[in-house]
C-alpha cells in the first residue's frame, strides 16, 4: 500500500524516545519529514545523524512542551524551515504516579501540565497550517483512560481528556477536511516502562505476569506496531477515518481476560 507521505512534514512531540521514536522512524521510512520536539536532545541528535546517513530528512527541536510559548515556537520554526505542516502527532507524556492518595492538588495540576495541556497548545498553533494542507492529527492516549490503573490520577485524567479532545476536534475540524484520531496502547516496552520495571525485585517475573494477560500472543505490543497505525492514520489512505479510538494492544482492553494464558 502506498501511503503517499513523501516530503510530508509531521510534528511528533516526544519524537526521539520510546513510542515517539518508533513513529519518527516509521515516518522517515515512508519518506515523510518528522519534526521531533521534546527534551531528549541527545537522542534527537543521534536520530538525526542516523536518518541523514540513510538519506532521510528530519529535524529536532529542543523544547519544554509544558510551555505554550515554546509550543508556538515549535510551530514557527517548523514553518520557517519547511514552509508547511501536514500532520501532528501528540505523543509526549509520562505516567508519573500522581494518585489520589499519593499526591496533592498541586501535584495533580503539574501532572496535567506534563501530560495534557501541550496536546491543546500544539494543535492550536498547528491549526492554520493544517487547514492549508487538510492534514491530520493523531493523539497517542493510553489504556488507563478507559480501564483505570490505580495511583495515577493525573496521568489517567490527561489520557481521558485526550480522548475527549479527539472527538471534539474531529467534529470542530470537519469543515476543514482535517481528520483527528487517537491511538490507544496498553503494554509497550519503552525506556520509561523499563525504568518502572526496574523498581521490582524481579523485573523478568513482572513482565511474565503482565504479558500472560495479553490475549493475542501473550506478548507486549511493540513501538513499531503503534508507529505503523499512527503513520497510516496520517496518510491519505485514512482520510475518511475521524473521531476514532484505535486500540493497538493485542486485545488487552476488549477481550475476555480468561482467554489469556491458555495453551495454544
Amino acid at each position: 500500500m502506498e501511503l503517499n507521505l513523501k516530503e510530508k512534514v509531521v510534528i511528533v512531540s516526544g519524537g526521539s524516545k520510546g513510542i515517539g521514536e518508533g513513529i519518527s522512524r516509521c515516518l522517515a521510512d515512508e519518506g515523510a519529514i518528522p519534526v521531533m520536539a521534546g527534551r531528549s536532545s541527545e537522542e534527537g541528535a543521534q536520530l538525526i545523524k542516523e536518518f541523514k546517513s540513510k538519506g532521510q530528512e528530519a529535524h529536532f527541536i529542543t523544547a519544554e512542551l509544558a510551555s505554550k510559548e515554546t509550543c508556538q515556537l515549535i510551530m514557527e520554526e517548523t514553518l520557517q524551515k519547511y514552509g508547511r505542516l501536514d500532520g501532528l502527532v501528540n505523543n509526549a507524556g509520562i505516567n508519573d504516579s500522581i494518585g489520589l492518595e499519593a499526591g496533592n492538588p498541586d501535584d495533580f495540576v503539574e501532572s496535567l501540565d506534563r501530560n495534557l495541556y501541550h496536546y491543546y497548545y500544539l494543535a492550536h498553533y498547528a491549526l492554520p497550517a493544517l487547514k492549508k494542507s487538510e492534514g491530520s492529527i493523531v493523539n497517542i492516549s493510553s489504556k488507563t483512560a478507559l480501564t483505570g490503573q490505580g495511583g495515577t490520577s493525573g496521568y489517567a485524567a490527561s489520557k481521558g481528556a485526550q480522548l475527549a479532545l479527539t472527538r471534539e476536534w474531529a467534529v470542530e475540524l470537519l469543515k476543514y477536511n482535517i481528520n483527528v484520531n487517537a491511538v490507544i496502547p496498553a503494554e509497550v516496552m519503552t525506556p520509561l516502562y523499563e525504568k518502572w520495571l526496574s523498581t521490582f525485585n524481579d523485573p523478568e517475573q513482572k513482565v511474565k505476569e503482565i504479558t500472560k494477560n495479553i490475549p493475542l500472543g501473550q506478548r507486549m505490543t511493540t513501538k513499531e506496531e503503534i508507529a505503523a497505525m499512527t503513520t497510516y492514520l496520517l496518510s491519505r489512505q485514512a482520510a475518511h477515518i475521524t473521531g476514532q479510538f484505535l486500540h493497538v494492544d493485542g486485545g488487552y482492553v476488549h477481550l475476555d481476560r480468561s482467554l489469556a494464558g491458555k495453551e495454544k
